[in-house]
């Protein structure tokens, strides 16, 4: 395949308040649009949410928010520019040959020879989704199934009709919000972990607030019951954005759970050490799993010989196609993986659903898993949900915490590769 002509913009979308995590703020989040259009007219739209924080977090505090947002999405036009030049097969194909030549030239932009992968693939996204788009259009598949080549549908096995909604309790969620949650039948808690309460980079004080925060949150719901796991009781998921320095100090928290009686519920200790730490991990007492290290298939294979037991896919934020590729070297290795979110706008979630759907539940859940907290965050959710092409359909909004999935989600792939007309607009 060829593109003939790319089209880019981008839109800021502003949160309720201050979003906490990776030890920093971030105040919203811009969308990126990309227009893909083959030489025979046939056209595909793709979006992204940038994460410039989570992508890396030295570019995030080396310049403003305005100007770390600018960079990745001028990142995205080249990408799109460049992906003109190429001939490919399937998106992965186009994937494959635009990341290598996306990485460098944003060490350029950001100034940063050490950039990390992940801001690159963060800044193809867009133009990975417009690329499936347009190569569903152009090959006639008017399906997800249909269109993923056949390499990586072992790795999808399922088609789940229930999967669960994971909100995320960042560093500024209060109690009662915590608890107003579980109320609301939200049963598998993402807690962040890692802060810096007086922004002083002091480990111990860190460690001491992650203490006081699983206390409080596990005496809110130790008590809570589900039909969704194999204990009946409810799951937590601790995600630390690598801000531990050591095994020990990730040990003194477990051993805190453990005294608690938390440590059984904790299922995932997410990105607990910096990236560059190559430890084996098999001895800590929680399964961990890899999410902005593992960048690649390759990435994804070292932290899996290191002991990792799961690995965070995030086709909002490392690009679908290295996502498949991923998911399918975890299952050669049986490893499991669930969805991650980016705060990503509601037309992405569905594609992080697309995948979560077809996932095998991580153990001890009964369904599978999604995280979406964009509800949560942005101030404009419900205007950025009209956005979406199936934005009437009751698969778009999870019920008592369950993201209900019927046939009509599946015929319609939860409305990827259809139009949206607001991005449509704005391109």
């Amino acid at each position: 395949m060829k593109i003939s002509r790319s089209v880019s913009n981008f839109e800021a979308e502003s949160f309720l308040a201050p979003f906490g995590f990776k030890g920093g703020y971030i105040n919203g989040a811009w969308q990126t649009g990309i227009s893909l259009e083959s030489p025979s007219g046939a056209k595909g739209i793709g979006v992204g949410t940038q994460g410039v924080l989570w992508s890396d977090a030295k570019v995030f505090s080396s310049t403003s928010e305005a100007e770390g947002n600018a960079m990745m999405y001028l990142l995205s036009a080249y990408s799109a520019r460049k992906a003109m030049e190429l001939e490919w097969d399937t998106p992965v194909d186009l994937v494959d040959q635009l990341l290598p030549i996306t990485y460098e030239h944003a060490k350029i932009v950001t100034g940063n020879p050490n950039l990390r992968l992940t801001f690159a693939l963060n800044s193809l996204v867009s133009v990975d989704n417009a690329a499936w788009q347009l190569y569903a259009h152009e090959n006639g598949f008017d399906s997800f199934n249909a269109m993923i080549p056949e390499a990586y549908r072992a790795a999808l096995p399922c088609r789940h009709d229930k999967i669960v909604n994971i909100p995320l309790m960042s560093y500024g969620v209060k109690m009662p919000e915590i608890e107003q949650a579980i109320a609301d039948g939200y049963f598998l808690l993402k807690i962040k972990i890692g802060a810096d309460p007086d922004k002083d980079g002091d480990y111990g004080k860190m460690l001491a607030w992650d203490m006081q925060r699983l206390t409080d949150i596990h005496e809110a719901a130790k008590s809570c019951e589900t039909p969704y796991t194999d204990s009946g009781k409810l799951p937590y998921y601790l995600d630390a954005n690598g801000r531990y320095d050591s095994k020990d100090r990730l040990l003194r928290l477990l051993d805190h759970a453990d005294k608690i009686g938390a440590l059984e519920q904790i299922v995932i200790v997410e990105e607990p050490f910096p990236e560059e730490n190559q430890e084996d991990v098999s001895d800590i007492p929680a399964r961990l799993a890899a999410d902005e290290s593992a960048h690649s298939d390759k990435d994804a294979l070292a932290r899996i010989q290191q002991g990792y037991g799961a690995i965070a896919l995030k086709p909002i934020a490392k690009t679908l196609s290295m996502s498949l590729k991923i998911a399918e070297l975890a299952r050669q290795n049986n490893t499991a993986c669930f969805c991650a979110d980016l705060t990503v706008c509601p037309l992405l979630v569905d594609w992080n659903k697309n995948v979560a759907g077809r996932l095998p539940a991580l153990p001890g859940i009964k369904i599978g898993a999604v995280e979406s907290n964009g509800h949560q965050n942005y101030k404009n959710w419900e205007t950025m949900k009209s956005y979406h092409p199936c934005y009437d359909a009751p698969w778009l909004t999870p019920v008592n915490g369950i993201f209900q999935l019927d046939d009509d989600f599946y015929a319609k792939s939860g409305g990827i590769l259809e139009m949206s007309q607001h991005f449509l607009d704005m391109l």
